[in-house]
């Protein structure tokens, strides 16, 4: 089957205010994550427009895998092979997936995940996903002064959410993260729009994993 790769933001949307380009927020829950092997079991994306979530657009679709989740990651997102068959197949939804994220700058926490299964689910690089996504994570470090992982600090995002006054509803459900993520990016966003707003090149940038 075809796979149109979704296509990214125009560069000149690089140089505008965060405020005025779109975002999608993305979360995958898969089999396991060797992005070689395992595949997608849902997904959420939630656009951001105008600084704003847009709920009324949000996406969300389980996915029938043909391959079976691991126990390890039903243990996470508690979804079973039996709770998955009625869904549609990866192909089935593939497009869904790529009309959510297309044009808009994407936004992910540990977007390492999101970028390999991206890469083998809709094709392009690695590489080249990782350009266009803003590890939330990363950014969220550089807020807080890059301070490593700790006993007492998590960088989980249940944890940092919850630090930034986030709520959240239902942990690796993927469309609560993505909404999670979204409402962390915002207020990562918006502490760093002083003096000025960033531009979202700026945000690529600082939310950039050295890994690549």
């Amino acid at each position: 089957m075809s796979r149109a790769v979704p296509a990214p933001p125009p560069r000149r949307l690089g140089a505008r205010s965060w405020r005025a380009v779109e975002f999608a927020s993305l979360d995958f829950e898969t089999t396991g994550l060797d992005p070689g092997r395992d595949q997608i079991v849902s997904f959420g994306v939630v656009p951001i427009r105008d600084g704003r979530v847009v709920v009324g657009e949000r996406v969300y679709r389980e996915v029938s895998p043909a391959v079976r989740p691991s126990p390890a990651s039903v243990t996470v997102h508690g979804l079973r092979q039996i709770d998955l068959q009625p869904a549609r197949s990866l192909d089935a939804e593939r497009e869904v997936l790529g009309s959510a994220l297309h044009h808009r700058f994407l936004l992910a926490w540990a977007a390492e995940v999101e970028a390999a299964f991206l890469a083998t689910t809709v094709g392009g690089s690695v590489r080249s996903w990782r350009r266009r996504i803003i590890d939330v994570l990363v950014l969220a470090r550089r807020v807080e002064g890059l301070r490593p992982p700790t006993e007492s600090l998590s960088y989980s995002l249940t944890a940092a959410a919850a630090r930034f006054g986030v709520p959240v509803h239902s942990p690796h459900h993927a469309l609560d993260d993505a909404l999670t993520t979204a409402e962390v990016f915002l207020v990562l966003a918006t502490r760093l729009s002083s003096p000025q707003p960033p531009t979202a090149r700026s945000l690529l940038r600082a939310g950039r994993s050295s890994r690549r």
